[in-house]
């Protein structure tokens, strides 16, 4: 019985119309969350959204766009280990998120063993700048921006030194983890995020397009077809080994 209902269950995964997998996952055709690739020549690319909120252990109120770490750290990992998937384009408009959840993912997609390519549009906001520098290669369009600022947290925190030092370790794993994903200094990644004249009522630097790449965060400005191009030139060199 236990095996009979198990069957249906994965029929019915399997059978679920693309509406729900783009609402889901934002994929348009997807196997568990993992698109049925086509058999393209030069490459079958899987692409992996990350927009709105990067959700962590606590769900977003409702009116939120999110990007659940549940849904996408199964998928990666499917991806990983698929004969179907040659190579993996992450296409960013994220205003950051939760922190962990952010680097948890960032991290699978640094290690990910196929060619990986990151292409950001509109934003790469807070957690989402280790996002866009996790990549084998990155992009940014011309019009997009990164906002890089220190971790924030919201709710009741104790007020004593433990707490401060919670705070300076959880930023140098966001600052370490940049610095060796990118070709930034460390020093001059603080000089950003602790900018004062540059945001209103705040801290930190926005950087749009170009100002990305002259910093040493991205690689190039481009677009999709450029990300795309790259990534066919990668899985290609990959193939000749």
């Amino acid at each position: 019985m236990d095996a009979f209902h198990q069957t249906n269950e994965e029929e019915n995964v399997q059978s679920s119309p693309p509406s729900d997998n783009l609402e889901k996952y934002g994929q348009v055709d997807a196997l568990m969350g993992l698109p049925q690739c086509e058999n393209n020549p030069r490459g079958n690319i899987w692409y992996l959204p990350i927009i709105g909120h990067i959700e962590g252990h606590h769900v977003m109120p409702p009116g939120h766009k999110t990007t659940k770490y549940e849904h996408i750290i199964p998928m990666l990992l499917h991806a990983a280990q698929s004969p179907n998937v040659d190579g993996l384009l992450v296409v960013l408009n994220t205003v950051g998120g939760d922190v962990e959840a952010g680097l948890a993912i960032a991290e699978l997609i640094s290690h990910f063993s196929k060619p990986t390519v990151s292409l950001v549009l509109g934003g790469g906001h807070s957690i989402g700048v280790p996002l866009g520098v996790c990549a084998n290669y990155s992009y940014i369009a011309a019009s997009a921006a990164m906002t890089i600022h220190p971790v924030r947290m919201n709710g009741t925190m104790v007020g004593a030194q433990q707490t401060y030092d919670y705070f300076n370790k959880m930023q140098d794993r966001v600052l370490e983890f940049v610095i060796n994903h990118s070709k930034i200094s460390k020093e001059r990644l603080k000089e950003l995020m602790m900018d004062t004249a540059t945001l209103a009522m705040d801290m930190g630097t926005f950087l749009i397009g170009e100002e990305a790449v002259k910093e040493g965060l991205i690689d190039e400005v481009g677009g999709l077809n450029a990300a795309m191009e790259t990534l066919y030139e990668m899985i290609a060199k990959a193939r000749e080994i």
